[in-house]
């Protein structure tokens, strides 16, 4: 019996799940402009994971570096629920 299985979908739950706040708090505070630090750290963990011999942990860099991609889109996403009136507007709405 391996314990890989679940602990890859335990790792991709809790990442997921980090993300999401994480996506509000930044479109709150610095609006749409720090969009590149998630590519970077998006293209960066997928690189590292490409290097890994681990299967545990180039998995979970690889569920990072995705994550950190599909941040940026969900960061745009979310400026557009705060200029729809679905969230609260902080002090970095409106910086692109």
């Amino acid at each position: 019996m391996t314990l890989t299985g679940p602990l890859i979908g335990l790792a991709t739950f809790l990442i997921i799940g980090a993300f999401h706040p994480i996506v509000i708090k930044t479109e709150y505070y610095c609006g749409t402009r720090p969009w590149w630090v998630f590519l970077v750290a998006g293209i960066g963990c997928i690189a590292a994971a490409l290097f890994v011999s681990n299967v545990l942990g180039a998995a979970v860099l690889g569920v990072t570096g995705f994550s950190s991609l599909w941040t940026i889109l969900e960061l745009f996403e979310q400026h557009q629920r705060v200029e729809k009136g679905w969230f609260p507007k902080g002090p970095g709405h409106g910086k692109r």
